[in-house]
């Protein structure tokens, strides 16, 4: 393993209390109710179309809320500066479109831009958080490249590697490991979860469900726009969920995970 990303910033907890989301006279979320506790690594489950995407995006306050709240530490994060939401949350958005070919180095450091470091004149702990996350996503060899010659799989790591580069306390992040290889995919999540390990917290949208019990401590399962249920793997996770929540058989055996087909 590369280096692990530095000690997150002092991190209380995530509440999100009675949260709605709606587009129109469509609501796309109703009434979300969950609790982030520091160290914990949380997965958002669910099919395409479930309301995961818009849950994360109230939460930090890219959506407009119907009703509901989302608070870091007490504090409204709809009610931040984007500078001050920066310092305490990092977004990894489902599409992450780049409006210039930019050296890979210097997307990376765009994570950077909170803390209030200037493009190209990196220094001291900016510069060292942003190498770091460069050798934690296993770019050290692509660092100045530009992004337009990069596969769809190292794109992805790059932007992984600008979330942590912010080394906020919180990890909002909508399917991270999406277009990665079996290979790359753990890694990625092996960082996540050594960043939870410290103090941190995560709160991540992922489709693979092998993926989450192996690494989740909480399993939070969406459908139709509503949280169906909240719990450890242990708990939330077996044949009769994952017919529930996505209409297949599948089997459930300790830490295996088997999905058998459409009912």
């Amino acid at each position: 393993m590369s280096p692990s990303m530095e000690q997150p910033d002092r991190f209380r907890g995530l509440q999100v209390t009675d949260l709605s989301v709606s587009a129109g006279r469509v609501t796309l979320v109703a009434g979300a109710s969950f609790r982030l506790q520091p160290g914990e690594l949380a997965a958002l489950l669910g099919p395409n179309g479930a309301g995961k995407t818009s849950l994360l995006r109230g939460v930090i306050g890219l959506a407009p809320r119907v009703s509901g709240r989302a608070s870091i530490d007490g504090e409204d994060i709809a009610a931040m500066t984007p500078r001050r939401r920066a310092r305490q949350l990092s977004y990894l958005p489902q599409n992450r479109p780049l409006a210039w070919p930019s050296p890979v180095r210097d997307v990376v450091a765009l994570g950077r831009f909170s803390h209030g470091a200037a493009l190209g004149r990196l220094r001291g702990a900016d510069r060292h958080a942003v190498e770091r996350a460069i050798a934690a996503c296993d770019l050290d060899a692509l660092a100045g490249r530009p992004t337009s010659t990069l596969s769809g799989g190292e794109l992805a790591r790059v932007h992984c590697a600008r979330a942590f580069a912010a080394e906020a306390p919180l990890l909002i992040a909508d399917e991270p490991v999406a277009e990665l290889d079996p290979y790359h995919q753990f890694r990625v999540m092996d960082l996540i979860r050594d960043f939870v390990d410290r103090g941190g917290g995560a709160l991540v949208v992922l489709h693979d469900v092998a993926l989450a019990r192996r690494y989740a401590d909480r399993l939070l399962w969406m459908k139709a726009g509503s949280i169906v249920a909240d719990g450890p793997p242990s708990e939330t996770l077996d044949a009769a969920r994952l017919e529930q929540i996505y209409g297949v058989r599948g089997r459930v055996d300790g830490e295996r995970v088997d999905i058998l087909g459409p009912l």
